[in-house]
């Protein structure tokens, strides 16, 4: 029934889709500004800066989870960072995010990586709950931080 495999060229618009589902999942539809394009230009060209795992149920995709790597200094290696997870909703509680979750973990392990991140809203109890009963750790003293937009371009241009 549940099949998780790397996604392809191809699947750029399902992606997408996905995408947008979590943004709306996550109360900012109207912050999901990517384009099928932009998934196809950075995610399958020559140099990918993303990679993405889909999940499929009876043959249809269901989830998703994009990732990339990245590197500790302190582990001398690299890591994997999961920039977004999700079910559709009507799939939830079949164990479709934990195999998501473990297949990234695999991934990691395959690549000899010293890490496994990502980041949780700080309202989703039941992500939250259900992170941590798979051994993950909130790094309560670490804080993201965040520039774009207008600010970005006014940092680019300081000296």
């Amino acid at each position: 029934m549940l099949e998780i495999r790397a996604a392809q060229s191809e699947d750029a618009g399902t992606i997408l889709k996905l995408i947008q589902g979590l943004a709306e999942y996550e109360h900012a539809p109207r912050e999901a500004v990517a384009t099928e394009e932009d998934l196809l230009r950075d995610g399958f060209g020559k140099e990918p800066k993303f990679h993405c795992v889909i999940a499929e149920w009876d043959g249809e995709a269901v989830g998703f989870a994009l990732y990339f790597f990245n590197y500790s200094t302190w582990k001398g290696r690299p890591g994997v960072f999961l920039e977004d997870l999700f079910v559709w909703p009507e799939y939830r509680g079949k164990g479709i995010g934990k195999a998501l979750l473990l297949e990234l973990a695999k991934i990691a392990v395959a690549n000899k990586c010293g890490r496994y991140e990502w980041q949780v809203l700080d309202w989703n109890t039941p992500a939250i709950e259900f992170y941590e009963g798979l051994g993950a750790k909130r790094m309560k003293e670490w804080l993201p931080m965040r520039v774009e937009g207008d600010a970005l371009m006014e940092l680019a241009k300081k000296s």
